[in-house]
């Protein structure tokens, strides 16, 4: 293995008053990604280009060398699903989340409170695919609140989207509104028609269901609605990287993958069985490191580059939890990263460390702010490998290492690094993980 590339989703973040100052980067302490940082170089990443606020397909596509706009959310999702698509079939990306009622429209909240089980989420989607409807359709449910929805026949994608939340150039409404079509043609009358019935009759199964009135005597907000986004009807053409294995598990990453033509090593996410998301969230990290360990140690001669995206830290900033997400960081840097630092070295593998955008905590959504990327060479490192010389000494200044002052992984001494300024699509040639 030439090299490992590991996205930390969301990671980026602003300075938080609940931590001092600091960002949650700043403040964890990360003595593994340290000795990377120390060996390394740094710098920062715009995922797509400055000032623009990408969503994760986007990010992915952009530095990956694709287009941002070559694919979509919606058919991507679907394709991490499991659900089979073909051409002209409109996948889009769904959200179970709470409104007070159709009248009103005002949504409480787009993510059902992140306490909707995966039982509750099954239960829900196997009424709703027993909907009468004009044409064949597929909701399925996939990890917590999340869903994947595909409508089957020959539609026309150029429709609008009613979860504007990621959108950094549209007022995020607090209100549910139409889906519309964006131009003149029949179609896309049609299929925004298509998907606004669609919505309503989910509504009327979903506020009466057992699950909902379930929820509402335990004081929990009923998954009465269905926000949707991404709508896409063409299967993503995508670079291929047929030499990579992907450690996956979200459906995004998952479908991004598979189109990528990557070898995918997953596993089965915990089942969200109480109402505390964060404890869920905290079995798939422990998962996806072991997991990843597992898959690196078993594989390391079968393949030239290792792609592993660790999703869980870019929720706490979605919720502005920077504790938790500070203790994140920390979890994947005293296991994964802490297996990588006795890896990577002897077996003179190339680390790159980046994200897909950042989350700042206190805006509770994806910006537009740079990412730190860090990129470490084993045989340009000092000390290299071969010299055995103790970590004690690595990370300090001593008369054995003059040269070496630990460096500290994060967002402000990524804009001080030698590797300054990138764009999402130049990052992996310049790094040298592709040619």
């Amino acid at each position: 293995m030439k090299g490992i590339f590991v996205v930390l989703s969301g990671i980026g973040d602003l300075p938080c008053d609940m931590l001092g100052g600091k960002t949650p980067l700043e403040a964890a302490e990360t003595p593994n990604l340290d000795f990377f940082t120390t060996r390394g170089k740094t710098g920062y990443l715009y995922p797509v280009k400055p000032g623009i606020v990408p969503e994760s397909y986007q990010a992915m596509m952009s530095i990956f060398g694709n287009d941002q706009f070559s694919g979509t959310r919606g058919q991507l999702e679907a394709k991490g699903s499991g659900l089979k698509i073909t051409r002209g079939d409109l996948a889009l990306r769904a959200n179970f989340a709470t409104i007070d009622d159709l009248k009103d429209g005002n949504i409480i909240d787009r993510r059902v409170g992140r306490t909707l089980t995966t039982k509750e989420a099954e239960l829900l989607t196997k009424s709703l695919n027993k909907i009468k409807f004009p044409c064949e359709f597929t909701i399925k449910s996939t990890i917590q609140h999340r869903a994947a929805l595909v409508f089957r026949g020959g539609f026309s994608d150029n429709i609008s989207e009613n979860d504007h939340y990621y959108s950094g150039k549209i007022k995020i409404s607090d209100k549910i509104v139409n889906i519309k079509p964006l131009d003149d043609d029949e179609n896309s009358q049609y299929s925004a028609n298509i998907v606004n019935e669609f919505l309503e009759k989910a509504y009327n199964v979903l506020n009466k269901h057992p699950v909902n009135e379930e929820r509402r005597k335990r004081g929990l907000f009923p998954a009465n609605y269905i926000l949707v986004r991404g709508p896409g009807i063409e299967i993503p053409k995508l670079k291929r990287y047929n030499k990579w294995l992907s450690v996956a598990y979200m459906p995004l990453e998952k479908g991004f993958s598979e189109l990528s033509r990557m070898k995918i090593f997953s596993f089965n996410y915990p089942k969200f069985r109480s109402l505390d998301a964060y404890e869920n969230l905290k079995q798939g990290l422990e998962k996806a490191c072991k997991f990843s360990i597992k898959t690196l140690r078993k594989h390391k001669k079968d393949f030239d580059y290792a792609y592993i995206h660790i999703k869980e830290i870019d929720l706490p900033g979605q919720d502005n939890k920077p504790f938790e997400k500070k203790d994140m960081i920390e979890y994947v840097d005293k296991t994964l990263f802490k297996f990588l630092r006795r890896f990577a070295p002897p077996n003179k593998i190339n680390l790159l460390v980046g994200s897909d955008h950042s989350t700042p905590s206190r805006l509770k959504r994806h910006s537009a702010d740079p990412v730190p990327i860090l990129l470490y060479d084993p045989m340009k490192s000092i000390p290299r490998p071969a010299q055995r010389i103790p970590v004690s000494n690595v990370l300090k200044k001593s008369k054995n290492n003059p040269k070496l002052t630990r460096k500290k992984f994060s967002e402000k001494e990524a804009r001080k690094g030698d590797l300054g300024m990138m764009m999402g699509g130049e990052m992996l040639k310049k790094v040298g993980f592709v040619r």
